[in-house]
């Protein structure tokens, strides 16, 4: 399916005084994909389970090939850490895209499985382009509208080499 694939910026800060706003550090790299408006989610190190929401409320060049970036809580911590971790959520743009959970690694190699014919799967060879947290990128070997199996993916691929690598394998019910 055609999607936006997100990736993650990752870094790490100090709270101002006011407790509400952060200003981080991020290489050039890292800068040029972070943009004001953008989403980013915020947690203690010590408490990853403490989630709190802000966005980027503005970014500009810093010293060096460095970028920095201010994150703005929407609402003040109920605990008193001074230190996050941010993780800012970035758009790479809509691609051709696959489900990382349906990407089976081997080697240099990753492998899909295709619905084709129905209750029959088939394993593709797919060429990846940028790989976001949840999804990635498809260059060739899938195409808009294959059937790509998620769950199970595992047991298929461990089907499909004790029947041979010239047959598809079926699914049991």
């Amino acid at each position: 399916t055609i999607r936006p694939i997100q990736v993650w910026v990752r870094t790490a800060g100090a709270i101002d005084k006011n407790s509400r706003a952060f200003t981080v550090s991020l290489s050039r790299a890292e800068g040029a994909l972070v943009a004001v408006g953008q989403r980013v989610r915020a947690f203690p190190p010590e408490s990853r389970s403490t989630m709190y929401q802000a966005r980027v409320t503005q970014v500009s060049k810093a010293a060096g090939d460095r970028v920095a970036a201010t994150v703005t809580l929407v609402a003040p911590p109920r605990e008193g850490s001074r230190w996050y971790v941010m993780e800012i959520v970035t758009d790479r743009g809509e691609f051709l895209s696959v489900p990382n959970e349906a990407i089976i690694e081997e080697g240099d190699r990753h492998v899909v499985y295709v619905e084709a014919p129905p209750g029959q799967f088939a394993p593709r060879e797919v060429h990846l382009g940028v790989q976001g947290e949840l999804y990635s990128q498809v260059l060739d070997g899938v195409k808009d509208g294959d059937v790509v199996v998620t769950i199970g993916s595992f047991f298929i691929d461990a089907e499909h080499k004790l029947k041979g690598t010239d047959q598809t394998s079926q699914t049991h019910t």
